[in-house]
């Protein structure tokens, strides 16, 4: 497995991420721990998860998805093995990005993930209220105690983040070194036109999440009848149900076929080739569906390929 390198950093991930969000919602814990040593298994290193999952479930409260990753890595003891990126803002119990709540919420995820150190530890979105200098200051904190390595930053416009890098070099802070915004064949517009450009220029690492479009670029999800496959991804996959969607779904069917491979294969290995891109984070629930989008990492499409994804999902 070639990895690729996270920024500046000395992070290096396979270009297929684990997205926490599943576990303690759609994977129990025995389940959680089947597709985790699965993808080890696979070569891949990057479990990205949040303080925050799953606290939309009935019955959770936050924190989930961090204590069953870290149950597995004691478990399992392949510590080693990952890279665990994680991240504060969004919790209510740890809402925004003020050093005090920086410095409380990273405690609660160290313990819940049974680590002494967090590799990757990002903001999950911008906080307006708080100084870019004040939040950066308290993440250079972490990183020199050695309880974060690297930071990253998610859900940041363009120019804020544009600012966040200024503001570390000027001030001998540590750097954002990924971001991770939303971005797939369906949802280009904002990444491409702003953020892109910057992260290639900064040399940032970038991890996509909703990299299947809720699913939807699995090709599971046709017409509203599909719908009835998820309660939890309908309304949001109904927004692709449109003509620009069926042309996506038409030109991934036209190069899944060329190649004997699926839509889901050919969807994520069109995110990993475009520039800036470190990894794509996808989710899977059973060992089969992690099986398929496993095998977009070896599957190389040709530049008209990739044209022809490009013209076909232009807005």
């Amino acid at each position: 497995m070639k990895l690729r390198n996270l920024g500046r950093s000395s992070l290096q991930v396979a270009p297929l991420a684990f997205g926490g969000n599943v576990f303690g919602w759609s994977a129990d814990e025995a389940r959680s721990f089947e597709l985790l040593d699965a993808f080890v298994d696979h070569g891949f290193n990057l479990i990205d998860t949040a303080d925050v999952y799953s606290a939309w479930v009935e019955g959770n409260e936050g924190g989930e998805s961090e204590a069953i990753i870290g149950r597995w890595l004691q478990q399992s003891g392949k510590r080693d093995k990952v890279v665990i990126a994680t991240k504060v803002a969004k919790w209510p119990r740890y809402p925004g990005l003020s050093p005090t709540n920086i410095r409380e919420a990273v405690e609660d995820s160290l313990r819940r993930l049974q680590t002494d150190y967090i590799d990757l530890y990002q903001a999950h979105a911008d906080d307006p209220k708080v100084p870019l200098e004040e939040t950066l200051r308290a993440l250079d904190d972490l990183v020199k105690a050695g309880k974060v390595r690297v930071i990253g930053a998610s859900n940041y416009s363009a120019a804020r983040f544009a600012d966040a890098l200024k503001t570390s070099e000027a001030k001998g802070l540590a750097r954002y070194e990924s971001m991770q915004p939303e971005y797939n064949l369906m949802d280009r517009k904002a990444f491409e036109e702003g953020l892109q450009p910057l992260c290639v220029e900064q040399n940032v690492g970038v991890i996509s999440y909703y990299s299947l479009a809720s699913g939807f670029l699995s090709g599971k999800y046709r017409s509203e009848a599909d719908l009835a496959k998820s309660k939890a991804r309908a309304p949001k996959v109904k927004a692709y149900l449109n003509e620009r969607g069926m042309r996506v779904l038409a030109a991934l069917d036209q190069v899944a076929e060329a190649h004997g491979v699926t839509p889901a294969q050919v969807s994520l290995a069109w995110v990993m080739a475009q520039p800036s891109i470190a990894a794509a984070i996808a989710s899977a629930t059973t060992v089969e569906q992690l099986n398929d989008i496993a095998a977009s990492t070896a599957l190389a499409l040709t530049p008209a390929e990739l044209a022809s994804l490009s013209q076909a999902s232009a807005d």
